[in-house]
């Protein structure tokens, strides 16, 4: 079983950046999909990015609503993946949620569907004022 705990997040003004962690525990995978996504009140959830982790350099994806603002890395020694977010803006508000899928999802088209991940973190608040 794989446990993911998200911390960071919070509150922000428009044009504002923030960082939401996400640590891997207990039976963790030498390779996998982390994919981020968020949901908004009143909304679906929502596909934000995605990475392919592993001993390699991995390829991400990001929603073009996000591209060029988000940043997805990560932290092998730590097994904890980043989303930094930078030049918020107010519809950037939502709870964001890191998810883990064993398999290369970025290999096809799966990696924005969120049924397709296995584990899920507990999601996390940004807020993002104008």
């Amino acid at each position: 079983q794989v446990q993911l705990v998200q911390s960071g997040g919070g509150s922000v003004q428009a044009g504002g950046s923030l960082r939401v962690s996400c640590a891997a525990s207990g039976r963790t995978f030498s390779s996998y999909t982390m994919g981020w996504f968020r949901q908004a009140l009143g909304k679906e959830r929502e596909f934000v990015a995605a990475m392919w982790v592993s001993s390699s350099t991995g390829g991400t994806f990001y929603a073009d609503s996000v591209e060029g603002r988000f940043t997805i890395s990560e932290d092998n020694a730590k097994n904890t993946v980043y989303l930094q977010m930078n030049s918020l803006m107010p519809e950037d508000t939502a709870i964001y949620y890191c998810a883990v899928d064993r398999g290369n999802l970025l290999a096809s088209s799966w990696y924005a569907n969120d049924r397709v991940y296995t584990y899920w973190g507990q999601g996390t608040q940004v807020t993002v004022s104008s």
